[in-house]
């Protein structure tokens, strides 16, 4: 469990920190490049305005216009090839904004349809990148009996080498494709296919945005929607691998601590404030006054050990009676807390005794495991 709470800060810990160094290069790359187009925009604006003499409200009008017809440039969004990749993109939680419902009807079915549709694609992708990581592992175990190999599984490493060099591919591909069809450098091209099969969409680039592509290329269109289907289901092979392998390793944690947990509750018992060992060895055992010889039982502190089960019923009898089961009271009539010698099981150079009968044991230790051991060692010390 320890180990576990520590695996957790850490990544807390290091989540933030990644945060932190991500917000600062950003910072660094890009605050300069955003002031210096804002001043050159905000000169163009006013050009505009003295040349063609429009006043602030004008140019807003404007403004919004030529916003919302951008997304008209590539025909009619919501004919049903656009639709269709609208959907796509919403299942696939991708989001570029590149077109949104305008009716209220519209909306509403957005959310009804985004609460089925998303838990049924994760399932979809996550059950297919399950199916590819077992194909991609038949794969390697016969590359290694092919290479003659000592060790032909197929490990977690070799099916991420696997995984991350066939995202690499249909990324690059993706890329190649979508500058061709887009007139986009390849940078640009590569940049859109990363954030589109990572689904964080920032929507700056799309694809089948021009031309009446969605109308006017059927083929295109269903080459984008392949790409992203196909690619979604290859990251999602990866990322399946990785959640299985950081699971694996909290289940190995979690095994390891109820062993832990087991050795240390079968090792040592309390009995009536006598911390004790499975040997016999007396580990610990406080009180806090003297016990008074009138037989009353004065303040005692019990010493908590790591077992806390209940299958031991406590005895059900006046303090007296337990000092005199378990043998504390002296000739003289003083309480000894330590004296429950005829309970433990031989030292090291102790003498032998006749072994207790069952019926001699103490309620506590009636029905355990302890009269077992006590029977077959048939020793005890003085």
């Amino acid at each position: 469990m320890r180990r576990q709470n520590v695996r957790t800060l850490s990544l807390v810990v290091c989540t933030f920190t990644y945060l932190l160094i991500g917000a600062a290069v950003f910072d660094a790359l890009e605050s300069s490049t955003e002031e210096e187009r804002f001043i050159i925009l905000k000169k163009v604006r006013e050009k505009l305005k003295q040349k063609y003499n429009i006043s602030e409200n004008e140019y807003r009008l404007i403004e919004t216009v030529i916003i919302e017809n951008q997304p008209h440039k590539a025909g009619p969004q919501w004919k049903f090839a656009g639709a269709l990749y609208f959907v796509t993109v919403v299942v696939a939680m991708i989001g570029y904004g590149h077109s949104t419902p305008e009716t209220v009807g519209g909306k509403a079915f957005c959310i009804v349809y985004a609460v089925v549709g998303i838990p049924l694609g994760m399932v979809m992708f996550q059950s297919i990148g399950e199916r590819l990581n077992k194909f991609t592992s038949v794969i390697i175990k016969r590359m290694k009996k092919m290479m003659g190999c000592a060790t032909t599984e197929a490990t977690d490493v070799n099916q991420l080498c696997v995984t991350g060099t066939l995202s690499s591919i249909v990324m690059t591909a993706g890329a190649a494709v979508f500058s061709h069809y887009e007139n986009w450098n390849y940078i640009d091209a590569f940049y859109y296919c990363f954030i589109t099969l990572t689904t964080i969409g920032f929507g700056d680039f799309v694809a089948l945005q021009k031309d009446n592509a969605l109308t006017g290329n059927p083929g295109y269109v269903a080459l984008s929607l392949v790409f992203i289907l196909f690619g979604l289901t290859v990251v999602a092979a990866s990322i399946n691998l990785l959640v299985l392998r950081f699971m694996t390793m909290n289940t190995e944690d979690v095994k390891a601590g109820d062993y832990e947990m087991q050795d240390a509750s079968q090792s040592v018992l309390t009995l009536d404030g006598e911390l004790m060992a499975i040997n016999g060895k007396l580990l610990a055992g406080t009180h806090d006054t003297e016990f008074a010889g009138s037989g009353q039982l004065g303040s005692f502190t019990s010493v908590a050990t790591v077992c806390s089960c209940t299958c031991y019923p406590r005895p059900h009898h006046s303090p007296a009676d337990t000092r005199r089961r378990l043998g504390w009271q002296d000739n003289s009539g003083q309480i000894s807390p330590s004296r429950i010698s005829h309970l433990l099981v031989e030292q090291d150079g102790g003498s032998k005794a006749a072994p207790l009968s069952p019926d001699q044991f103490p309620p506590l230790l009636q029905d355990s495991f302890m009269v077992s051991n006590y029977l077959k060692t048939k020793r005890c010390s003085v």
